[in-house]
Parts: structure tokens; sequence; C-alpha cells
């Protein structure tokens, strides 16, 4: 059985960390949730990751959905949680609550995540009257970077640390079960996270969070682009990866691949009937 909103609640009102990675298909989803990752995001940085689009902008409905199914088909225990695309609220608020049902229904998954916006609280109050569970994401929002200056530490002023505390209560006022804080000073995250009753989720805002959130491919030394200061590689599977990729073609070029032990091969009897009845003619013309 997945975890529930009570089992991450559980976790921080017990001073446990909460752990939670992004997946975007079926292998990874399954080896995160074999390591007992607590939850796992089918993030809108696929358009990055997987996509290599510039923006989560660019990403859709149909694409998130894609993945998302992928992801939910390989988690057991992880509560799954869905980033909602921009186009499937910020524009157009009013869908808002029939495009997280389909995350729900249709790909199966357990929740879903949204940034702050100006109409955040409405979209909000939409989504949670349909009985889904959502996470609220603030401080650094990639869907809205244009909006904040760019991709740079949200709330290191008295006043921009203020506008973020209120729109962290803000939503827990109106019903997420926890948020994503990114991007933000250590010493703020800490405050939010000490005044919310719900967990905090930590992606680039320090230690004292109750949870931490990484993009997965960027936690195993996959990225290929910038990595942010918060992410720590706790592997560096890109060069691990390219020495494969490059002794295979080696092997491929020099015939020595494949093998006798990579290869099947016909009863003696019958490869020599086939011999007889189909000589090497290759050199006749049809």
């Amino acid at each position: 059985m997945r975890n529930a909103i009570k089992d991450i609640q559980d976790k921080k009102d017990h001073g446990q960390k909460i752990t939670m990675l992004t997946a975007y298909d079926y292998q990874i989803a399954s080896l995160a949730d074999d390591s007992g990752i607590d939850m796992i995001l089918v993030g809108d940085s696929l358009a990055n990751v997987v996509m290599g689009l510039d923006s989560t902008k660019e990403v859709g409905m149909e694409e998130m959905l894609h993945h998302a199914r992928a992801v939910t088909r390989a988690v057991k225990k992880a509560m799954v949680v869905a980033d909602m695309p921009f186009g499937a609220y910020q524009t157009n608020t009013g869908q808002a609550a029939t495009q997280a049902k389909r995350f729900i229904h249709e790909a199966g998954c357990d929740a879903v995540k949204i940034e702050w916006f100006d109409d955040c609280l409405a979209v909000l109050a939409a989504i949670i009257k349909e009985g889904i569970p959502v996470m609220g994401h603030v401080g650094l929002t990639p869907q809205t970077v244009e909006d904040l200056g760019g991709y740079k530490v949200q709330g290191r002023e008295q006043e921009s640390a203020e506008k973020i505390i209120e729109q962290a209560r803000s939503l827990e006022y109106n019903g997420c079960f926890s948020l994503v804080l990114e991007c933000i000073p250590q010493e703020l995250g800490e405050i939010i996270t000490n005044i919310l009753h719900i967990p905090t989720i930590s992606c680039g805002a320090g230690v004292f969070c109750d949870g931490q959130v990484l993009v997965t491919n960027d936690m195993l030394g996959l990225t290929i682009r910038h990595t942010p200061k918060f992410v720590k590689p706790y592997a560096d599977l890109k060069d691990r990866i390219m020495e494969g990729m490059l002794a295979y073609r080696k092997e491929v070029e020099a015939g020595l691949f494949p093998d006798d032990a990579h290869s099947y091969h016909l009863e003696p009897q019958v490869k020599e009937r086939l011999r007889e009845k189909y000589p090497n003619d290759k050199g006749r013309l049809v």
C-alpha cells in the first residue's frame, strides 16, 4: 500500500525526515520505490530533463500524463505526486480541477502539486473541492520565473521573505497537505517549517525542513545542463554511461561484439543442411 497523507504527516510530527525524488519512467520509479523513498514526484522538470526544453512551461498535460502512468505502474509504497503543468491551471484556472482529476483517475497518482501564482488560492480551493490532495510550492517557482527576476535565490530581503512566509501560511490554511520550498535561504526554510503544521520539503531550502527533494537525474550525476548549488551528486553515472557506450562502439566497430557467448546457435546438423540448401551466392544477381 502506498504512503498516504497521514504517513507523511506522522513523519513531521515525530521528527522523522521525509525523502522525495523525481521520476519520469518505470525503471527509475521502481528503483526509487525499492529504495524506500517516501514520495515520488512526477515533476514538470520532465521538460528540461527528458524532453530537452528550456522551460517547464513548455510541457503539457498529455506528456505529463504519459510519464505519470509509467511511474504509477512501478510504485507500490511511495506516494506519487504529479506536477500540474503550467497550461493546465495557470492559463485557464477554470479547468484546473478537471485536469487535476485526470492525474488521479487516468494516471493513478495520489496527489498533485501546484506552484504559487496570483490565482493560486482559487485553483487550490477548486481542486480540493474535488477531494484531490494538493502539495503547494513557494519560493522559486519555475513556471513563473520571469516574474521573479530569473533563476535566483528568493526571500533574501525581509519584505520578500515575509511574502513567502505569508504565501506558505495561506497554502496551509487553504488545505495543502505539504509544501515544497525552493531556492530560499536556509534560515527562512527553518522559520517556515517551524510555524507550519504541515510538512515542508526542501528543494534548496536547507536542512531544517521536514524533508528533501532532488531531481533524480541531478542526484545521480546525469545532468547535462547547469547543476544548481543545492544539488549533491550521490553518483557519477554520466561518466560511467559514457564509458559503457564508448566501449560498446569500439567492440562493434572491431567485430568483437557479439561474441560466441552472446549469440544463439543452430544444431550442427541443421546448420549443415541449411548451408547445403542455401549456399553462399550473395554475388549472384537476382
